[in-house]
């Protein structure tokens, strides 16, 4: 009798194997659409995101008069440093999101999952994108309000707008990164310190106009306080650095997947490209031609008329660079207005408004421009709207009574002219004594005081101050009549304070009096 051997029953199926790409694809997409909606539960995104939001709505609201004029190749650069809070709070919370397996003490559950670690890792960094993408948003939508202004300037750069979304998404990836390489939860707060060290060594670099600062990924060299110039004179390779910014995001994340296992070829080519990619853009920063740049920066401030085209409107001629084309007409009606209150030949005259910039090592500073001594020819600078239109009245005005920019007001008992010349400004306006105050240093509508001007201003004594004031209160007609048939002698230099408060039939201040006595 023989032992029958059991027999071994083979599985009805056979082992599953990996599964197949695009389910891998599909997982990875499903985690970062966790990931980040669970980046939108942290209070330090919600809090960052609306303090930012905030601030750019403030900043939109402001109702100062050169808002209605701005000028589009700075308002792009001023879209760069707002998001840098937000950014912070990206690279704390994707850090954290990194590690929260870790603090919970789950990582070991992870073994048994068909996803690789370096997978998961991409879900992390997939899910910063809806952040710089809501960063594009403000963005464009901030730059936007801007540019649909009817007196907007210029134009702006993407490559300047594309800077505050990839600095949120370059937080990220480093928050991403710094997890893999660092897996502690109080290395985020220390690393924020060289974060922003970075900011100030980049901010000084491009104080000083060296081009290293460009080598930043977030901050570089973007003066705005100053007067705006044309974009051609900026010297800025912003969408070289976008390119190098956009392409450092790829590098470090490459970084991030092969560190975590990640070394397919996919991976491994990806890299390769994004290396490609960033040196292209740190090398076509460097590629601009400077001594060009320095030869067309002082031919457009030292002989601007080689450079501009020209208008003509009514009787004068108006003569900016391209980007200002726009605003001739306004100037236009300044010049109008100013000479509708002026006499004898000052009312036929025909000027010449030509735009002017300054520019020194830098570009964008708040330099003095020294008066024309072209006969006829009225400075006006690149700013345009609230203070600076009566400023440029006063220019204008300067010029139809004194002949050129470089009019000189004797200190002898004060001199008329700068009478006759805030007049010509105020006599016009909508809002003269209001005009008087904001136009003068001093905010003030009393004593002495200085005129600004896009070039030389008015030292107003005392006396003249009280003679304006007083012309002011009286029935504009019949002042503007006593004004244009006594012009020959208020505009002529050797006619006092006092002498033109009594050919305008106004009380002499008696500190003049005392002047001619």
């Amino acid at each position: 009798m023989s032992t029958a051997t059991p027999a071994i029953n083979e599985p009805a199926y056979a082992p599953a194997g990996p599964p197949p790409e695009g389910h891998r694809a599909r997982g990875v997409l499903a985690l970062a659409r966790f990931e980040a909606r669970e980046l939108l539960l942290q209070a330090p995104m919600l809090l960052t995101f609306a303090l930012y939001v905030g601030y750019v709505a403030l900043r939109l609201m402001g109702r100062d008069g050169m808002d209605d004029y701005p000028v589009l190749n700075t308002v792009d650069r001023q879209t760069q440093m707002e998001p840098l809070l937000f950014a912070v709070a990206v690279f704390i919370c994707c850090n954290a999101a990194m590690l929260r397996s870790r603090k919970s003490n789950t990582v070991q559950q992870f073994d048994v999952l068909a996803m690789e670690p370096w997978r998961r890792t991409l879900a992390h960094v997939l899910s910063v994108i809806p952040y710089a993408a809501l960063t594009a948003l403000v963005v464009v939508g901030a730059f936007g309000r801007e540019a649909l202004k009817p007196g907007a300037i210029g134009h702006g750069s993407v490559g300047e707008l594309a800077i505050g979304p990839l600095t949120v998404l370059l937080a990220g990836v480093m928050g991403v990164l710094l997890a893999v390489l660092l897996p502690f939860p109080f290395v985020p707060i220390l690393a924020t310190i060289p974060f922003y060290l970075l900011i100030v060594v980049a901010s000084a670099a491009g104080d000083e106009g060296g081009r290293e600062g460009w080598l930043s990924p977030v901050l570089f060299p973007a003066q705005t306080g100053g007067d705006p110039v044309p974009t051609d004179l900026l010297g800025r390779p912003a969408g070289w650095h976008a390119l190098y910014a956009t392409g450092l995001c790829a590098v470090l994340a490459c970084v991030a997947l092969l560190r975590s296992g990640g070394r397919t070829r996919a991976v491994k080519a990806a890299a390769v490209l994004a290396l490609a990619v960033t040196a292209a853009g740190a090398v076509g920063q460097f590629s601009l031609d400077t001594k060009g740049l320095d030869a067309a920066r002082r031919t457009a401030a030292d002989t601007p008329q080689k450079v501009q085209s020209c208008t003509k409107h009514g009787r004068s001629t108006y003569c900016s660079f391209d980007e200002w084309s726009g605003v001739r007409s306004d100037w236009a009606e300044v010049v109008g207005r100013v000479r509708s209150a002026a006499g004898g030949a000052a009312a036929q005259a025909s000027l010449t408004v030509r735009q002017r910039i300054g520019i020194g090592d830098q570009v964008e500073v708040d330099s003095a421009l020294d008066p024309s001594s072209t006969p006829g020819e009225v400075t006006v600078g690149t700013r345009w709207g609230g203070n600076r239109v009566p400023e440029f009245a006063v220019g204008a005005a300067t010029v139809l009574v004194g002949g050129s920019e470089d009019m000189t007001t004797q200190e002898l008992c004060d001199d008329a002219r700068a009478v006759t010349v805030m007049w010509l400004v105020l006599s016009t306006d909508p809002t003269p004594m209001d005009t008087f105050r904001n136009v003068r240093l001093s905010d003030s509508v009393s004593g002495p005081g200085q005129v600004l001007a896009p070039t030389n201003g008015l030292s107003l004594t005392g006396p003249q101050t009280t003679v304006i004031r007083e012309l002011l209160e009286r029935p504009r007609a019949a002042m503007t009549a006593r004004v244009k048939a006594h012009w020959t002698e208020l505009t002529s230099a050797r006619t006092t304070t006092a002498q033109a408060a009594r050919l305008l039939g106004v009380e002499v201040p008696k500190e003049a009096e005392k002047c001619e006595e």
